[in-house]
């Protein structure tokens, strides 16, 4: 069995946004000559997500707005325990949990192999920074 790691460093300028990288993980499938086998894509850092979902720009945006409501932005450590650190993103901490934290592919005949309109994303809620995504890759 073959296995095929890759970390790719995304750097999100805004506070919160979503990116397509189903094309960077598409060319480390190409490069790890996998046929069959499983695709693991996991970020690796407490206030970012990565999830599969459709490329719509509308879904995008709603998917920002809900979160917002759900998590809104508030440095104040009233608001957030978590403030009380010296941080100021505990709300990025929260939209992460709903956002997910890792998705697995199958690899069926060298491609991805998703559902219709499916793609990979990043989602970033405290950008501005360096940030990794583990890309594994096993199979033969």
């Amino acid at each position: 069995m073959k296995s095929f790691t890759e970390y790719l460093t995304l750097n999100i300028p805004s506070k919160m946004a979503f990116l397509n990288i189903t094309p960077k993980v598409a060319e480390c499938l190409r490069r790890s000559g996998v046929q069959e086998g499983l695709c693991l894509v996991n970020t690796m850092h407490i206030t970012a997500s990565v999830f599969i979902n459709d490329d719509e720009r509308g879904l995008h945006h709603d998917f920002g707005k809900w979160l917002e409501q759900l998590a809104p932005f508030n440095p104040d450590p009233n608001v957030y325990h978590h403030n009380r650190t010296g941080e100021d993103n505990a709300d990025a901490h929260l939209k992460r949990q709903v956002m997910g934290r890792e998705v697995v592919v199958a690899i069926t005949k060298g491609k991805l192999d998703f559902g219709p309109w499916e793609q990979v994303f990043y989602g970033a809620f405290d950008g501005g920074r360096d940030k990794r995504v583990l890309v594994k890759i096993i199979g033969e």
